[in-house]
């Protein structure tokens, strides 16, 4: 993996040349020197380069980079894909480190694009030079206000903050932005583009280290680099700095729409979960709830368990946020004494003052006692988050209670969020928005929020995953057969029944009687995976005739079902113990993020109910049992009602020990699925029934 770079020059660069600068206030050249020389506080030194001109807006004109009388930190290329190459050259020549291609027309207009990138690349690659795009709108550093960009919105979009974001896609990226209109300040903008070399991970990883930026937001469509994802978004847990991610690509719908507009691999959306989970990158469902989740995170750190107060002048509203609190899954403060006497002490006496608190018809009497009574309830040591809905607007006096409510906030650590319920969005409104506190537009919404908020608060760090086999060539499958298998698995650690390969029936027979009865007969040939559907496992065999008879059929319906299988003979094993829990097992590797180890109840509960959980290796002994926590059968293994606990503890070390086992060698696994491991109750183990193993040859 490339070494991440310092990306400081690309954000703050002491000097600047713009090839493709332009008089024309509408093309790219031309937007991005106007951004440049009248809404940037740009103090460094500035080249024009254009091959027509000598001079434009009073500035000397360069014909080429190459003519440079010095080398600058930072080129950008404005000019048609036709001449981005020469361009590139010049720079690597020179020694520009870094470049942002804005043009577009490359990879995502075909091969021939995709050809060109792989020209910019190897070039980059040779000379040492990062590329930023091609196809991307800049660089946008808010808070040091500097656009590097073609957008015709820089100037308006200014609200400086704790909040970096990285996108794949300009048009949301630049959406997000203009949540600011609602108070929320952003610290670095970037789309990446094409990302012919640097990538998300790349702006991930430096926003981590920035000392301006708190939060971190991104908008994925495909991650190209699984393991310098995996590397950057490690860089922001260990940092303390919360990663909030909207995946694109979750659907069928959504994958292929990512991948025709980005050309790059949107990976399994379980998968990718599984990995945003493990690294504590808090994912959300759409653009508004990033911004929601963001701007919370910016105003205040999590610890996990946090309890909310509803504070209102609408009893309707109050009582439809509480619903959507407890909806949510969170927990209502209950207010100290101390507190409520100071409540009965300011507002009327027909006012609520449990949790909600329904101030009632004081905001219109009396405005000045929101503030008092507002900062004494956030000031409540129960009290984390205080959630204020505001179904209407009442123009200047709605104004007023805001302005106290803004004052309140002065008063209190606690963070005070308003939801501004009313499709009208007056002064009230933009006195929120001027204060930094983000009015949320839905009861819901802010309801969602606050879980996501307490949920990463409550995450810990636990086994980071690796990336192991990510990115592997394609190469021949070869699967084993289930006794080869199984031999692996049982030298790997895993408990495993006896078993001996037969190749007659009376074979099988002598075998069954050594090994001692009850026994199981399972066909054996590596061409057929699914023995059970064809007829190929026959269980509880208790004498040889039955054996006999039992391998007979077995082999007949494998012949029957598969012809063209090789079929070796039959596996006798012997019957596991009565009762127990089946467990599917199994790790896949993902092409883009690597092995990925999945577990969930066996029979209905995965093939019906789909209840699994996923996560990246490595996985140890204590995130096994938090991957079996997850699953909504649990309480099963726990023992419901009565019923004797599983082995838990002997689950969590056969899935361990898979683990370990890929983490070995983790190019020559493809996949290896445990279907069923039998896990019995407490102290009898977790034992392998079945299993298939397919390597990498």
């Amino acid at each position: 993996m490339r070494e991440f770079s310092d990306l400081t020059p690309l954000f703050d660069p002491r000097s600047v040349v713009l090839v493709g600068a332009s008089e024309r206030e509408a093309s790219v050249g031309g937007r991005t020197l106007a951004n440049v020389l009248d809404h940037s506080d740009f103090g460094g030194t500035l080249h024009l380069v254009n091959a027509t001109r000598p001079e434009i807006r009073g500035m000397r004109c360069f014909r080429r980079v190459a003519e440079l009388p010095a080398v600058p930190e930072l080129a950008v290329i404005a000019v048609p894909a036709a001449g981005v190459m020469e361009a590139l050259r010049d720079c690597a020549a020179l020694g520009v480190k870094f470049c942002v291609i804005l043009t577009s027309g490359f990879g995502e207009t075909g091969d021939e694009g995709r050809a060109a990138e792989a020209e910019m690349r190897a070039l980059a690659e040779a000379s040492g030079m990062r590329l930023y795009g091609p196809n991307c709108p800049g660089v946008t550093n808010i808070n040091k206000r500097l656009g590097f960009t073609f957008s015709p919105a820089f100037a308006n979009d200014l609200r400086r903050g704790p909040i970096g974001l990285a996108t794949q896609g300009g048009g949301l990226g630049r959406n997000l932005l203009q949540s600011m209109e609602r108070g929320t300040g952003f610290a670095l903008w970037c789309s990446t583009g094409n990302e012919v070399d640097l990538q998300v991970a790349d702006f991930i990883h430096y926003m981590a280290g920035a000392p301006d930026v708190t939060v971190i937001g991104t908008i994925l469509e495909g991650i190209k680099d699984g393991p310098r994802f995996l590397a950057a978004a490690r860089a922001a847990a260990e940092a303390g700095k919360p990663v909030v991610a909207l995946k694109v690509g979750r659907s069928e719908y959504g994958m292929r729409a990512a991948a025709s507009h980005t050309a790059s691999l949107t990976g399994s959306a379980a998968v990718n979960s599984a990995a945003f989970r493990q690294l504590g990158i808090i994912e959300v469902d759409d653009i508004d709830e990033l911004v929601d989740v963001a701007s919370l995170l910016a105003r205040g750190r999590p610890r996990g368990g946090e309890r909310i107060a509803v504070f209102g002048s609408s009893g309707g509203a109050c009582a439809l946020a509480a619903d959507m609190v407890g909806q949510a899954g969170l927990v209502l403060a209950e207010l100290a004494p101390e507190t409520t006497e100071a409540l009965a002490a300011r507002l009327p006496s027909y006012a609520a003052l449990g949790n909600p608190v329904d101030t009632t018809t004081v905001t219109l009497t009396n405005p000045g006692v929101i503030e008092e009574t507002l900062a004494v309830v956030a000031n409540d040591p129960a009290v984390s988050l205080v959630m204020m809905p505001m179904p209407l607007d009442y123009g200047p006096v709605s104004h007023t209670v805001a302005q106290r409510m803004v004052a309140a906030q002065g008063h209190t650590q606690t963070p005070l969020v308003p939801v501004w319920m009313s499709e009208r969005t007056g002064a009230a409104y933009r006195c929120f928005a001027e204060a930094g506190m983000v009015p949320m537009r839905s009861l819901r919404n802010a309801a969602k929020a606050f879980r996501r908020f307490v949920d990463h608060g409550a995450w810990r760090p636990g086994t980071m995953p690796a990336g192991l086999g990510a990115g592997l060539p394609e190469t021949p499958l070869r699967t084993l057969s289930e006794a080869e298998g199984k031999a692996m698995l049982r030298q790997a650690g895993l408990a495993v029944p006896d078993g001996v390969l037969a190749r007659s029936g009376a074979d099988a027979a002598a075998v069954a009687a050594r090994m001692g009865f009850p026994v199981a007969l399972k066909i054996a040939s590596p061409d057929i995976l699914h023995k059970s559907d064809i007829g190929g496992v026959v269980l509880g065999l208790r004498d040889a005739s039955a054996v006999e008879a039992a391998f007979a059929a077995v082999t007949e319906a494998g012949a029957r079902h598969h012809p063209e299988a090789r079929i070796e003979g039959a596996l006798v094993e012997r019957m596991a113990p009565p009762g127990g829990t089946e467990i599917l097992l199994s790790v896949s590797r993902d092409p883009v993020l690597g092995h990925v180890m999945t577990c969930g109840l066996g029979g209905i509960h995965v093939e019906l109910l789909r209840d699994v959980a996923h996560r990246l290796l490595p996985v140890d002994a204590a995130e096994a049992g938090r991957m079996l926590r997850e699953l909504r059968g649990f309480p099963l293994l726990e023992g419901l009602r009565g019923a004797a606990p599983c082995d838990l503890d002997a689950l969590c070390r056969a899935m361990a020990a898979l683990s370990a086992l890929v983490e070995a060698r983790p190019e020559d696994f493809e996949e290896i699925e445990i279907n069923p491991v039998r896990a019995g109750a407490e102290g009898e183990g977790a034992l392998v029934l079945d299993a298939v193993v397919t390597l990498r040859d």
